[in-house]
This record gives C-alpha cells, sequence and structure tokens, in this order.
C-alpha cells in the first residue's frame, strides 16, 4: 500500500456521507476503491454514499453485498457502472475471478470492503482508504494511492470548500456532463434550489506545437474561467440569456452558475425542433446587429480581451484533418506536397473572407449549448451556457454550427430554412445587408468547422480517450458534402476527393 497522502476527520455521519459524494465525484473508469477497517468503521455508509451519488440519487437503497458478494450499479457518472464488493465472507480469493473483477473494472469503479481478503487476487487500490474509529460517531479517514486520483480526490474537496464558503454546507451534488475540453460541470442543489458548478482548472490543451505555443492558445481556446465571466457579463448587459454567476474563484477556476434548466432545442429521438432552431437564428441575428466590446474588466481587477478569429487559428483549426484525420482515414499521412496544396487552398479562403461581417462568434453555437426557455419571449426564449472561447470573427461561423449541428441531423430543407430565416431577420433592421456575401461567408465556415471537428472528433478518441465522438463523423461527411458543392469550395472539393477519398 503506498503512503498515506491525506488524513481526513469526519465528525459524524453526515460528514462521512460527504466524503462519499466527493469520492464519488473523483472516480473514472477503471478506478479500484480499497475501503479497509474494522467492523462499525464506516465502510458501509462510506460506500452507500459513493453509490447513490454515482447514480445521482440520495435516496437510493443500497443493500449491504455481504451475502451475495457483489453488486453492480448500471448507468453510474462518471463511472459507467460501479460495482461493490464485500469480500467479508470470501473462502478463497481465486473466487475474484469468478465475481468479475476484470470486467467491473473494464466498465466502470469498484469498491472493495476488506480488501484484505482478496490477497494476490486483488491489487493495490487506485484508492486505498482506511477508516478508524475514534470516537462514539468520529472517524479518521486515512487516504493514499496513485498521483493522478489523489489529484482528483483533493480537487473533488476544492469543490466542496468552495460550495461551503459560498453557498453552504448541506449542498448536495452530483456529476451532470463533462465536455471535450477539460472542464466538468456538477449540479449543486439545496432542497428544490439547484445550481450549476463549472469545475475548470486552468490548463493549456497539449503540448508545444508552434511558435513555443500549444494548441490552445493558437486556436484561441480559453485557459481558466475569466472569459467565460467576462461573455456572461457583456451577453446579459446586451439582453441575451446567459447564466447569472452565483459566486466565482477565479484562480481555482470554479464558478456556482444560474441553472437555466435542461428543455432542449431537440426532441426525445434527437431530432431538431424546428421551431426552436428558428428562435435560436432570430436571437443570433440579434447578437450580430450589436456592437461588441472587446475589452472587458472583470470586477477583480483583470482584463480579458476578445481575441480575433485569425488566420493562425483558422489554420490551427483545418490542420487537424491532416494530423489525426488522414491518418486514420487513409492509414498515413500525405506527402509535403499534398499539405502545402491543402493549406493553400485555405489560405485562399481565409483572404475571400477578409471583408465578411465580423461580430461576436460564441464559437459552439449548437444543440449541447442552447437552453429552451419555456414561456420566455425574443431573445429570452434561448439560454447560452458555452461561449468562453469567443471571438471576434466571421458571423457566419456561429449560424455554421447551428445549421450544421455536428450532433443532430439537420435535413438539407430546414438548414436552407434556418439560412433564410437569418437573412430575412438581418434585412428587417439592414436593408443593405449583404444576402449573397453572407451565404459564401456561411459556406467557407461549414467547410472550416468540418475540417476541424473531423480531426478533432478524431484525436478525441485517439489522445483523449473519449470514443462516442466517432459516431458524429458519418453525419459531418454528409454536411460537407453539402457545402462542397458551393463554386467558392471547388478547389477544397477536388482535393478531398484526390487525397481522402472525400
Amino acid at each position: 500500500m503506498n503512503e498515506p497522502t491525506i488524513e481526513l476527520d469526519l465528525e459524524d455521519e453526515a460528514a462521512t456521507n460527504r466524503f462519499g459524494e466527493g469520492l464519488a465525484l473523483a472516480l473514472r473508469p477503471g478506478d479500484l476503491v480499497r475501503l479497509s477497517g474494522e467492523l462499525g468503521a464506516g465502510k458501509s455508509t462510506l460506500a452507500r454514499a459513493v453509490i447513490r451519488t454515482a447514480c445521482r440519487n440520495h435516496a437510493l437503497e443500497v443493500p449491504s453485498p455481504t451475502f451475495t458478494l457483489v453488486q453492480t450499479y448500471a448507468g453510474a457518472q462518471p463511472q459507467g457502472s460501479i460495482s461493490h464488493y464485500d469480500l467479508y465472507r470470501l473462502e478463497d480469493p481465486v473466487e475474484l475471478e469468478e465475481l468479475g473483477l476484470a470486467e467491473a473494472l473494464d466498465e466502470g469503479a469498484v469498491l472493495v470492503e476488506w480488501p484484505e481478503n482478496g490477497g494476490r487476487e486483488l491489487r493495490d487500490g487506485d484508492l486505498n482508504i482506511l477508516l478508524q474509529t475514534t470516537g462514539q460517531n468520529t472517524r479518521k479517514a486515512v487516504i493514499s494511492g496513485s498521483p493522478a486520483a489523489i489529484e482528483r480526490l483533493k480537487r473533488s474537496f476544492a469543490i466542496r470548500r468552495f460550495l461551503n464558503r459560498t453557498w453552504h454546507n448541506t449542498v448536495q451534488r452530483y456529476y451532470l456532463l463533462g465536455d471535450a475540453s477539460t472542464r466538468a460541470y456538477e449540479v449543486a442543489s439545496i432542497g428544490s434550489e439547484c445550481r450549476i458548478l463549472m469545475n475548470a482548472p486552468r490548463a493549456p490543451d497539449g503540448p508545444v506545437i508552434k511558435d513555443g505555443k500549444p494548441y490552445s492558445q493558437i486556436a484561441h481556446l480559453a485557459e481558466d474561467v475569466r472569459p467565460f465571466v467576462a461573455i456572461a457579463a457583456i451577453l446579459r448587459e446586451n439582453g441575451f440569456r446567459a447564466p447569472l454567476i452565483h459566486a466565482e474563484d477565479l484562480d481555482e477556476g470554479l464558478l456556482l452558475i444560474e441553472d437555466l434548466g435542461d428543455q432542449s432545442i431537440i426532441d426525445a429521438k434527437r431530432n431538431p425542433i424546428a421551431t426552436r432552431y428558428m428562435a435560436c437564428v432570430e436571437v443570433l441575428a440579434a447578437i450580430h446587429q450589436c456592437k461588441w466590446q472587446k475589452t472587458i474588466a472583470l470586477d477583480e481587477g483583470s482584463v480579458v480581451t476578445i481575441p480575433d478569429f485569425d488566420r493562425s487559428a483558422m489554420m490551427i483549426e483545418v490542420d487537424l484533418l491532416l494530423q489525426w484525420y488522414v491518418p486514420t482515414t487513409i492509414g498515413s499521412s500525405l506527402t509535403g506536397i499534398q499539405n502545402d496544396r491543402y493549406r493553400a487552398i485555405w489560405s485562399e479562403l481565409i483572404d475571400a473572407l477578409e471583408n465578411s461581417e465580423k461580430s461576436l462568434v460564441l464559437r459552439d453555437y449548437h444543440s449541447p449549448n442552447l437552453l429552451w426557455q419555456q414561456g420566455n419571449s425574443g431573445t429570452d426564449r434561448i439560454g447560452l451556457i458555452d461561449f468562453q472561447d469567443a471571438l471576434i470573427g466571421p458571423a457566419a461561423y456561429d449560424l455554421a454550427s447551428l445549421a450544421q449541428d455536428a450532433r443532430v441531423s439537420v435535413s438539407p430543407e430546414l438548414e436552407n430554412q434556418l439560412l433564410e430565416t437569418y437573412v430575412t431577420a438581418r434585412q428587417r433592421t439592414d436593408p443593405g445587408f449583404d444576402e449573397a456575401g453572407f451565404k459564401q461567408d456561411y459556406m467557407i465556415m461549414t467547410a472550416q468547422r468540418g475540417m476541424k471537428l473531423l480531426g478533432l472528433f478524431i484525436r478525441l478518441n485517439e489522445r483523449d480517450g473519449k470514443p462516442s465522438y466517432l459516431a458524429h463523423i458519418p453525419r459531418l461527411k454528409t454536411y460537407l458534402q453539402r457545402s462542397l458543392e458551393h463554386p467558392a469550395l471547388a478547389g477544397l472539393k477536388s482535393w478531398l476527393n484526390d487525397n481522402v477519398d472525400f
């Protein structure tokens, strides 16, 4: 067993339950947690708290597996599943194989009470927790484990301290979701009141790749929560439905924000709800008619400058196709000449955007980040929740994100209707709106975003272990095949057909 890393005093059962809650939110698939301690030390109490939090049900009945030896709970978050082993009555350690321990670790996280009875058949834990009774109702937890698991647990404890400090120590937590970045989200609640906890520790995206910078800096991705705070403020000032920020710790990368609900712009079968997509277009047209400040001062004294969606950012994004998608698709990298031709085509396309209308680009303006606000009207109908990577760039980009939604199949008819709805909305207030120029910008932006996402989704699978994004690749290719029919993209279409069998 590793040397102890953390000692935690648990003054009562409520503290043990809070520890279990924090532990659940730190676990990931494949984690093994060894729970040791004498009878009555609180191992089962702790395990129940972990399972209830992972299953998002604080009233869940969690029977002891003393006689069955193992109980598995599917659908746990973010673990996938969570299995609870009690080895007190295990007669022979070799029985662990029959109990499916290896499979349980493949599918999710595993909690093991009385791990010493597993002998050499049970490996050291990612987290090893020794519970010691220190009084009538008090305990101490001595925790050791792998550096990665310990750091996740420490982060979870930091979130608990933040919630205690900025809201209340009775807040209950459960995992909500993670995204393609290092950010993760939790639901924090007291009774019926819910807020969203954004967990976004400062971190660049990957190693240095060019000009002494990582990908995130070249592509102008937010590396801390300050841009989110700044963009939320100016969106709200201009009448848009961004969440109110209840509390913040900018250095720790923690925000407690308003819960805008869970009503989506898609239906239960993941089909677009056309009227809601139209409302999103109306909001987007309103965003593009505002004058946006580039520099925003935050209350704590720092200043956020919204970057430009410049040539370097666009090029590093389309290069993801060459770096990740192409090798996976054709089994090898292309020649220098082939790559140079691709980049030259994109350089010309970016030149064509030089005179495009520029506005605030939220960057991921699509179904996961747009929440329907039932009963509201105008721009209040759509809640905006993901905009920390915002730029000043071609206004057509966000319409491309929506009308070719990477996670939802938008038909050609609906895509065209969305485009025409946007044009009509702009022409109502700006008779000089350049319809033809905007539509060309739109097609270039759909292609630029498509190139990026094809490479990014492969990278998320191969580098980051997130295979779910691969399911969206056929949809992206279908969208791109539509866009490539535009005359402005003839050179790109030819290159893709010649080199990627597109």
